[in-house]
């Protein structure tokens, strides 16, 4: 049976391809710090409604915390920039690096926060931020 002539197909880009992995990437972050306050509290400690920013987990997993707050602050300015791209129908050399980078960088960035190795944190960071720019950068016909 063929597709209805009404359905429009819309076919997943590089550039929605790796933001549908950071927004997956994003979501999960939050399993290593809970995982901790598992192994702290127990099972039923973590399930008494604590708050992820309450006492009780380990050094890393309150970075971890942060790291996760800071990568759904920037998933809200590269999510909307990738669409906005993706509406514009552009795909260039430069937006199809970019999504790639910006998902490693965040990935760097949430490995080395939670570890405290703040040189790295600041380069992934900057590279993430680079590869936004980059994207907006092309919607605006700058490159």
């Amino acid at each position: 049976m063929g597709v209805s002539p009404t359905r429009r197909i819309i076919a997943v880009t590089t550039e929605l391809y790796w933001l549908t992995l950071t927004a997956l990437m994003t979501a999960l972050f939050w399993v290593p710090y809970v995982l901790n306050r598992i192994a702290i509290a127990g099972l039923g400690g973590a399930l008494a409604g604590t708050s992820p920013t309450s006492e009780g987990h380990s050094a890393w997993a309150n970075r971890a915390i942060k790291a996760h707050a800071n990568a759904i602050e920037n998933l809200a300015i590269f999510a909307p920039v990738v669409l906005t791209a993706h509406l514009l129908n552009i795909s260039n050399g430069a937006t199809r690096a970019a999504v790639v980078v910006y998902f490693f960088a965040r990935l760097i960035h949430f490995v080395v926060y939670s570890a405290a190795i703040p040189a790295a944190r600041t380069l992934a960071f900057t590279a993430g931020w680079l590869a936004q720019i980059a994207i907006i950068a092309s919607i605006l016909r700058w490159i």
